[in-house]
């Protein structure tokens, strides 16, 4: 259906993977769940994944790789992780080489591309600490300044694949002083560490990932050269913040791939089994969960493509649109797994029977990733410390900064638009109070007032999104009173409200992407992304989060979202605005057969 060049790697990536219900294949179902059992890291499927050259994706193209763009990134993540998370997150690990790609000498840069490409190379973060979490200025771990470079000692822990990996990014302390400038950061290369002063932690038993390398690393008189030092001493925390940016914004490629299979599998299971005479997708609560789980996937859609379009259009204001996607849709995605798992009744508890017990071990699995690279709390607060700049930039917009934000917006948002070549200098730790997509929402909404001269376009369905779109925009300005009448203060004391108003407002941001992106695309990606009867609905939705409003807006609506659905699976596409070919399945023409036999009632 489309000819999106940036879906390309993912598609080919998938079919050469094969159908995952078929046992044989690699990272088929059945095959993670047997490697979940036995805890052991999947060493054959990495290889694999290492021969396919995946690894050239993560490397950019200016340093010798294939990486072009964060958008064909979260693509075809997404495609491993629809299969298992486990691989999908351990592979991806490669992907805190930006560090050295944001902030390394050529030198630096030259060593890693060779050792990704042409080394099978894997490398693994050291920020937190068993005593300290989150609190990276409290850490402990100490690098001490000698001729040539600096003697580690202490420890990092945990770290996903801090054993089976030969680079190690570490946030030292060299500053015993403390303050914002007591962290340096290294590039540490195993391979030129004497064995006798470093250590690896044991393995560290978990609810899900459990084939994961989750472990630590320690450092006793250790001694590191100056070349591994990344950038100049005390520019550790800053780094380290900018690289979370990049990080927290693609978790959600992590629980998008989750989503797909757990809708996938539940669908599966809804459009086979009978109960009181009729299939269970045949039964309005049933298909109502299903439905409203596949309207979650398409609103994290809009959320996580914009920003990963956002990243080469507006790096700098990414302090803040990082921390609203990793907070939105990973929890958003969870809350989705949580609530399709009554479908399935209690196979979605069992390690194997349905679909090689494939869904427990997504449930389990998925619940770590809204923690990863900062938790909800962590990033609701880092949104909470901009709350203020953000609303006195709103109130002070010029007319000249209008048609610039415009043009910024079209470039990110329409997916047929060239992006430019990502340049992490322009990364910023404040967004100095601007946010594009939801700073640009009276602009969409003129735009919809201008669809209505367009005949292609649905008056009852412009009429709708008129209606929500105003109802963003008054929650919009509620928020920014309320902002400027609070009594904020800086720093961690922050209360409960706050972090509820924070909640709100990535929910305004969510439901504003997703009316950019039906704006900009709505000629290109097929006739139901069009007729935009999903982005009422998901608007929909989205409001009644935080505000009353009416159970259901239209029951055709959401016959139509329930056919669409169903037209995805028996075809073997993406659940996605963008629903790209995925392995063909050898139970495509009974999925064929079965779906044709649903009578939906609009």
């Amino acid at each position: 259906m489309h000819q999106l060049k940036q879906y390309w790697v993912a598609e080919r990536l998938d079919k050469d993977l094969g159908d995952p219900l078929t046992p044989e294949n690699v990272m088929s179902f059945k095959r993670v769940v047997d490697i979940d059992e036995t805890e052991e890291f999947p060493h054959s499927e990495i290889e694999w994944l290492y021969n396919w050259k995946l690894q050239h994706y993560y490397v950019p193209a200016e340093c010798g790789g294939e990486f072009t763009s964060f958008e064909e990134f979260l693509s075809f993540v997404r495609v491993l992780c629809r299969r298992d998370q486990t691989i999908g997150i351990a592979f991806t690990t490669l992907f805190w080489s930006f560090i050295t790609w944001m902030a390394g000498t050529p030198e630096q840069k030259k060593m890693l591309s060779h050792f990704i490409k042409n080394e099978n190379g894997a490398m693994c973060l050291g920020y937190s600490e068993r005593e300290h979490g989150s609190d990276l200025v409290g850490g402990d771990l100490t690098a001490k300044k000698v001729p040539g470079g600096y003697i580690l000692n202490g420890e990092k822990w945990p770290i996903n694949r801090a054993t089976i990996s030969g680079i190690s990014y570490i946030l030292a302390k060299t500053d015993p002083e403390g303050g914002p400038k007591c962290l340096t950061l290294f590039m540490v290369d195993k391979r030129e560490l004497n064995p006798d002063n470093y250590y690896n932690l044991p393995k560290i038993l978990t609810h899900g990932i459990r084939a994961s390398d989750m472990s630590g690393i320690g450092f006793k008189d250790c001694f590191v050269p100056d070349s591994m030092r990344i950038k100049e001493e005390g520019d550790g925390l800053e780094f380290a913040l900018k690289g979370f940016q990049i990080t927290r914004t693609f978790c959600a490629a992590f629980s998008l791939g989750a989503a797909d299979t757990a809708l996938r599998t539940t669908l599966n299971f809804a459009l086979n089994r009978v109960v009181y005479g009729k299939k269970v997708f045949d039964l309005p609560q049933p298909r109502k969960v299903l439905t409203d789980a596949f309207l979650d996937i398409l609103i994290c859609d809009c959320e996580t493509i914009g920003a990963a379009r956002g990243f080469h259009v507006i790096p700098e204001q990414f302090s803040v649109w990082a921390s609203v996607t990793k907070y939105f849709v990973t929890t958003q995605l969870e809350t989705m797994i949580n609530n399709v798992y009554t479908v399935l009744g209690s196979r979605f508890y069992m390690r194997e029977e349905h679909d090689y017990g494939i869904f427990q071990k997504v449930l389990r699995d998925n619940s770590i990733i809204s923690m990863f690279d900062g938790s909800t709390v962590v990033n609701l607060h880092a949104l909470i410390l901009q709350f203020r700049q953000l609303t006195k930039y709103r109130a002070r917009r010029k007319p000249e900064a209008i048609a610039q934000l415009q043009h910024r917006l079209e470039i990110i948002f329409s997916l047929e638009k060239q992006i430019p070549q990502f340049e992490p200098e322009k990364l910023e730790l404040f967004g100095r109070g601007v946010d594009d997509p939801l700073q640009g929402l009276e602009i969409a909404l003129k735009q919809l007032e201008a669809l209505k001269e367009i005949s292609d376009v649905d008056e009852e369905v412009l009429v709708n999104l008129m209606g929500l779109g105003n109802l963003i925009l008054e929650e919009l300005n509620d928020h920014d009173e309320l902002i400027t009448n609070s009594k904020f203060e800086y720093g961690h004391d922050q209360s409960p409200e706050l972090f509820e108003i924070a909640k709100k407002y990535c929910i305004l941001h969510a439901a504003t992407c997703c009316l950019q992106m039906w704006l900009y695309n709505r000629t290109i990606l097929g006739e139901f992304f069009a007729k935009g009867e999903w982005l009422v609905l998901s608007l929909h939705r989205l409001l009644r989060m935080i505000r009353p409003l009416p159970y259901s807006i239209s029951d055709a609506y959401v016959a139509n979202l329930a056919e669409e659905l169903l037209k995805l699976y028996k075809e073997d596409k993406l659940f996605s605005i963008v629903p790209f070919q995925l392995a063909q399945s050898p139970l495509t023409e009974d999925r064929s057969y079965a779906t044709s036999k649903l009578q939906l009632k609009a």
